[in-house]
């Protein structure tokens, strides 16, 4: 299937970092676009062009009338923090189900699902992951997302499927990476005893470029495909934020066992008070992995998909957005 004009595509998660950027994009376009939001709207009002309607991916009753007339979805909403592996799988595993039934039911045929590095789980140093390697998460979160590519891909036949896993994704708005820059602007630089730990990164708007081409593309059925553009470490990432905002950081030393301590400190904390906190034990499994790095030549090499933004570039908007916002 091609993208073709008059088509309709329906975001879930559409209020969210990567859903609202696609949405503006599609937006742009012209194309005929329905976002599904639970109750937050803010990030998608006062984009011209959308049509915004409620609902949940945990209620199925509320998915049917969201897809009426929908050909296209690109399935984005999910949870990222939680003090329970319940909670992943019933939002990012099962809410991934109910969306395939809900496609089937009223005739939408192709899901873009966004799914994540995390459900390959890390990789090694010098050694990227490719597609062609088993899921292997190490986290609850990883978990989810890798069931849900799973559950997703079992409607192959019924759907066309394609899954884009990104990195670490970087851009405007941002929540994830925010906690890193809120660090270096007091005027701390976080070393984490040990080896050098690679990480990948990808700017949104090149997550949002590949999301269209899986849209689009019939070699993308069928297929999952890595998206990232580089690899950073941590202190790499705080050395270059420190220059650009002239603070002096003061290297605070972290060896791994008081990180994980701390992690499951802040977990508790979670589970106690209700909010997640910054902090947790997935942060921290993360951030001590040998490396979370991919290989995006599949994409390359099927697709013609290239990240476009450099990673110094993608991180210099970021702190001007957050700095212009007062975020930071």
């Amino acid at each position: 299937m091609l993208w073709r004009a008059g088509m309709k595509a329906l975001i879930t998660g559409a209020n969210g970092f990567v859903g609202a950027h696609l949405a503006r994009r599609l937006a742009a376009r012209k194309d005929d676009v329905r976002c599904l939001v639970r109750r937050d709207r803010s990030n998608v009002l006062g984009i011209a062009g959308l049509e915004i309607v409620e609902g949940d991916v945990v209620d199925p009753a509320s998915l049917r009338p969201a897809l009426e007339g929908i050909d296209v979805v690109f399935h984005l909403a999910g949870i990222r923090r939680s003090p329970d592996r319940e909670e992943f799988m019933r939002v990012n595993a099962e809410g991934t189900r109910h969306v395939c039934e809900a496609m089937i039911a009223t005739g939408a045929r192709r899901l873009v699902l966004v799914g994540s590095l995390a459900a390959s789980g890390p990789s090694v140093p010098d050694k990227p992951l490719r597609e062609s390697d088993p899921l292997r998460p190490t986290e609850w979160y990883g978990e989810s997302k890798a069931e849900a590519e799973r559950i997703a891909f079992s409607y192959a036949g019924r759907l066309e499927v394609t899954v884009i896993r990104p990195s670490r994704i970087l851009g405007p708005g941002d929540r994830e990476n925010l906690p890193f820059f809120k660090i270096v602007r007091r005027g701390l630089r976080l070393d984490l005893l040990g080896p050098r730990r690679p990480i990948s990164f990808v700017d949104v708007d090149d997550v949002v470029d590949l999301c269209l081409l899986l849209a689009e593309r019939p070699e993308a059925v069928g297929e999952a495909f890595f998206c990232s553009a580089a690899e950073l470490s941590l202190q790499e990432m705080e050395d270059l934020l420190v220059g650009w905002t002239g603070v002096r950081a003061r290297n605070v030393p972290i060896p791994p066992a008081v990180l994980k301590g701390l992690a499951a400190a802040a977990d508790v904390a979670s589970k106690l008070s209700g909010r997640h906190l910054p902090l947790n034990r997935k942060l921290a499994r993360q951030l001590l992995a040998p490396a979370w790095t991919c290989s995006t030549e599949k994409a390359e090499r099927v697709l013609g998909w290239r990240a476009k933004v450099p990673i110094e570039q993608s991180l210099r908007e970021s702190l001007d957005w957050y700095q212009a916002h007062g975020w930071l």
